[in-house]
């Protein structure tokens, strides 16, 4: 019998990166994507009456085809790590293809795979999947050492700032960040380390200074491992969310930014799209204490993206709100249908007129007309 090469080719669809190694092919994927693991046969023979089979590290049954018949319509025997999650290119048959996909990849899936036609003259082809880690919260992988959520403490606050500390740990001990909503890392002090009940932690502390999110972020990057705790932080004097709305007056429409108990006493503006600061037309103060409550308004001359900026420079607090505002063309419109009214009046008043005119016009044609009737009788006439 002839021996029937195997070549493995990249399908269109496949996923990662697929390079020759040697006399086999090397799949490299993320973890979590789907990975395509190529096996065709050179002179490219229909094999849907064929059999082939796909094994891992020559032991684990990975996906078993005889004339149809395969792991997802009733044949047993796959291994439990595969169940549910390949599958073979049923239409590429005809084309000597025995492809298949791997859903969903998972670490443990890293290893070498061989494709085998044991009716064709046994001839095995080695594929070597490379599955690379991803940075992910694992807890329900049960991997040993993996760090839990850490616990975050508030140590001292005041209207101004809070003191935050995160302690963590795990094994190996994760590195610990502090970030905003933003996901801009915080400037932190130095981490504290310490043992007890045979555990070592690690504790790191940040000092904030607006009302915001904040997450500990705690990695493990030996294990791919990462999780995180967020606690929300509100600070009396940071402005929160300006109110901002547009407002009917008798000048037109104007953009109206509200803010409510803020101290120290913040800058408000009014900015366009392209962060132009829009004129201010009405500002109103209120002082209520050691906070301020603001109301700005600025004139609407155009439709576009407009955004209400509260700066406190002194606790480096910035907060912004934003709106779409379209210019009303409503006033144009009842300028036309006025117009257009009054021209429609006009024009009922002047056909009435007309008509009015055409009566007495016509009376005064009758009238003349029975005059001359009238004079034109003979009295003497029987």
């Amino acid at each position: 019998m002839e021996l029937l090469p195997l070549v493995c080719l990249c399908l269109l669809s496949c996923s990662g990166e697929t390079s020759a190694a040697g006399d086999g092919v090397k799949v490299v994927v993320k973890e979590d994507d789907d990975a395509v693991l190529p096996c065709s046969l050179s002179n490219k023979e229909d094999i849907t009456r064929k059999l082939f089979d796909w094994k891992k590290d020559g032991q684990k049954e990975v996906f078993f085809y005889d004339s149809g018949i395969h792991y997802n319509n009733g044949k047993t025997g796959q291994d439990e790590q595969f169940r549910g999650r390949v599958s073979h290119f049923q239409d590429q048959l005809k084309n000597g293809d025995a492809s298949i996909k791997i859903r969903k990849t998972k670490m443990a899936d890293s290893g070498n795979y061989s494709c085998d036609f044991p009716r064709l003259q046994r001839q095995t082809f080695i594929i070597e999947l490379v599955v690379g880690q991803v940075l992910r919260d694992r807890t329900g992988e049960n991997i040993p050492g993996a760090a839990p959520r850490p616990f975050i403490a508030t140590l001292d606050q005041t209207k101004d700032w809070s003191l935050l500390q995160c302690e963590a740990h795990g094994d190996p001990l994760p590195t610990v960040e502090w970030k905003d909503s933003e996901n801009n890392t915080l400037h932190a002090e130095k981490p504290q380390f310490s043992e007890r009940g045979g555990r070592s932690y690690i504790t790191v502390k940040t000092t904030v200074t607006k009302t915001d999110n904040y997450s500990c972020v705690a990695t493990q990057e030996t294990i791919s491992h990462r999780i995180a705790a967020v606690t929300f932080v509100h600070l009396t004097g940071a402005a929160s969310k300006p109110y901002v709305s547009t407002r009917k007056t008798d000048d037109g429409t104007v953009l109206q930014c509200e803010v409510l108990g803020a101290s120290p006493k913040p800058k408000v503006e009014w900015r366009d799209s392209s962060g132009n600061i829009l004129p201010v037309k009405d500002l109103k103060v209120t002082e209520r204490g050691d906070s301020y409550d603001i109301v700005l308004q600025a004139a609407l001359t155009e439709t576009d993206n407009f955004r209400c900026v509260v700066t406190q420079e002194e606790i480096s607090h910035k907060i912004y709100a934003e709106i779409d505002a379209t210019v009303n063309g409503s006033s144009a419109g009842w300028i036309v249908a006025g117009v257009v009214s009054l021209l429609l009046v006009g024009v009922v008043i002047l056909l009435v007129l007309t008509c009015t005119g055409c009566i007495k016009l016509n009376c005064k044609k009758d009238k003349k007309k029975s005059g001359e009737e009238l004079a034109g009788l003979n009295p003497t006439d029987p």
